[in-house]
């Protein structure tokens, strides 16, 4: 069976790239409770690929989509997620988001549109239990994602399992207005 997913410094260390493209995830979870974002990056036409002091700096065409978990007890849950304090922000307001709300009242956010990014973006080395994958640009690529994310919420951001495959969807519906694809067969 094919790789369908690796670290990605470890797939840069072994030249396992792919320079055609892929899917990058990142996480940045908090250490005192569950609050989880998520930022996903599909990257195309790579011109070059540099290690960096904080991660890896791609000189290519990219789109992003943030995903926020938001467990019950966060205190600051009526302010607007990009006015965030830096490790509890994403770049949108509360109208820019699409949110499930978990039987346990977690609220999950999903980017309604993604975020282009031109020429370069960085993806940062993760620290602690925070991680960067790289999930090849395969034919069942997206349905790889939505398991991940189902369990990665049920896992990590303690949301229960049917509204975690509810976020899975709402995931993988935002990563089908990604246009980096466009000129893909």
């Amino acid at each position: 069976m094919a790789v369908k997913a690796l670290d990605l410094f470890r797939a840069f260390a072994e030249e396992k790239l792919p320079s055609e493209g892929g899917y990058i995830v990142s996480s940045f979870f908090q250490e005192t409770s569950a609050y989880s974002k998520y930022e996903v990056v599909a990257y195309n036409h790579v011109k070059a690929i540099y290690p960096t002091e904080e991660g890896l700096l791609f000189q290519a065409d990219g789109n992003k989509l943030f995903v926020l978990a938001e467990p019950s007890n966060y205190t600051n849950k009526h302010v607007e997620p990009y006015t965030r304090d830096t490790a509890y922000q994403i770049p949108h307001r509360f109208s820019e988001v699409e949110t499930v709300v978990a039987r346990n009242q977690t609220r999950v956010m999903v980017s309604r549109e993604p975020v282009m990014t031109y020429t370069s973006f960085t993806i940062l080395r993760p620290t602690g239990i925070n991680f960067a994958l790289i999930f090849y640009y395969t034919g069942d690529v997206l349905e790889s994602i939505e398991t991940f994310f189902q369990k990665t919420l049920t896992g990590e951001a303690a949301v229960p399992k049917a509204d975690a495959a509810k976020a899975g969807k709402l995931i993988v519906k935002g990563l089908g207005r990604f246009t980096i694809w466009q000129d893909q067969p």
